[in-house]
């Protein structure tokens, strides 16, 4: 009699003792039983702090007196189609075709007020319905908006730092306004070059525009300063800029509106003439003023 049964496979006896260390902790797996009775719970509740804030900031009757659309939508209104892509933002999802992942949420449909969101097209015929110059009542949103939560928030900046710089947003395809200009990652295909300013204390994002892939002219750069002097709060009583040597022009204005500037680093543009804090360089055998000979 033949006998296949593996002389090691039996059950081997349990230690027995308590063990002072427990080697590793107990792990949740796939084998762990849970069981679950709650209704209606949502992971978006932070969303209620939120619309609190808007609420007492003014945010609805803003929109509503600045933002114009010849559009009449018939699911939601104009101001909760706005204020679902800014409640999107909140939660992470920049983009429209993600709002299908809450379209049901209960929080967010509570604060809405509607029974689901719309369809992804919906919103993508609400968004192409907009003119150009929605772009400029956005803006003049947010102009408004930090300057009602710096004075909630009691912030008294006198002094602030801009930081301006262009960045490269690369085309697929023939699209209107596309150039061949600066692209290091993708060298050769067209892009725009929009042009984006922020402050350096707070990281927030004061003003920018759309443009081209041509490199800005010196009356682009000179209109940008001076709009964004215009957005910066109006308790600001000193401006630092910071750009790279793109930037330096004849037309970068020399003082902003409604702001007054000191002399920038040696790093920095300032708001002052950016021709005047330059040091003259003779070029003749190589030699610069501010330096040792370059070898």
């Amino acid at each position: 009699m033949v006998n296949k049964q593996r002389q090691d496979s039996g059950r081997r006896p349990a230690n027995r003792g308590v063990r002072d260390v427990i080697p590793e902790p107990n792990k949740i797996n796939a084998s762990t039983p849970y069981d679950f009775n709650g209704k209606n719970l949502t992971p978006y509740g932070g969303l209620l702090p939120v619309i609190t804030m808007l609420e007492k900031l003014g945010f609805q009757s803003l929109v509503e007196q600045t933002v114009t659309s010849k559009r009449i939508p018939r699911t939601m209104d104009l101001y909760r189609f706005v204020l679902s892509i800014v409640l999107g933002l909140y939660i992470g999802f920049p983009r429209l075709n993600q709002l299908r992942f809450i379209a049901r949420d209960p929080i967010l449909t509570g604060i809405l007020q509607v029974t689901k969101l719309p369809v992804q097209s919906t919103f993508w015929r609400f968004v192409n319905a907009l003119h150009r110059n929605v772009a400029r009542q956005l803006l003049a949103i947010m102009q408004v908006m930090r300057e009602r939560v710096w004075e909630a928030a009691n912030v008294k900046l006198e002094v602030v730092t801009i930081d301006t710089d262009t960045t490269v947003h690369t085309l697929y395809g023939q699209q209107m306004g596309g150039r061949k200009s600066y692209n290091p990652k993708n060298k050769g295909k067209k892009s725009y070059q929009p042009m984006l300013t922020f402050i350096a204390e707070t990281r927030e994002y004061v003003w920018g525009e759309l443009r081209n892939g041509d490199r800005p002219t010196g009356k682009q750069i000179g209109d940008h300063l001076r709009s964004v002097g215009a957005a910066v709060p109006r308790g600001v009583k000193q401006i630092y800029g910071r750009a790279d040597s793109g930037f330096y022009c004849r037309e970068t204005p020399r003082r902003p509106s409604n702001t007054s500037c000191s002399k920038p680093a040696s790093t920095s543009t300032g708001c002052s003439s950016p021709t005047s804090s330059i040091p003259l360089i003779s070029w003749s055998g190589f030699t610069a003023s501010v330096g040792a000979p370059k070898t």
